[in-house]
This record gives structure tokens, C-alpha cells and sequence, in this order.
């Protein structure tokens, strides 16, 4: 399925309007949960040209 560039914007938005909303022990919890998935995303991207190496 392809997305449009908006899709991940919007549901990065509204995942962040979701845990902005919930009690401040909750909200931690699930900003560290969300960290875990976006390093995670990152870390499986598959890296190219110079900037793999920390050049540009």
C-alpha cells in the first residue's frame, strides 16, 4: 500500500494529540513506548550514500 507524504504526518499528529490528552504517568509511558517505534523504524531503514557514515 503506498501513502501519501501527509499520512505519516497526520497519524504522527494524532498519536501525539492521544497522549497529550492522557494523565502525565500515562503520557510518560507512552512517549517512551513511541520512542522505542521511531528508533526502531530508523534503525531498520536502510542507509545509503555518505550520510551512513556521518558525512556529507
Amino acid at each position: 500500500m503506498e501513502h501519501t507524504r501527509d499520512e505519516p504526518t497526520d497519524a504522527l499528529w494524532s498519536r501525539l494529540r492521544l497522549i497529550e490528552s492522557q494523565p502525565l504517568a500515562d503520557r510518560a509511558e507512552a512517549y517512551g513506548a513511541m520512542h522505542d517505534e521511531l528508533m526502531k523504524r530508523l534503525e531498520s531503514t536502510p542507509r545509503t550514500g555518505d550520510s551512513a557514515h556521518g558525512t556529507r
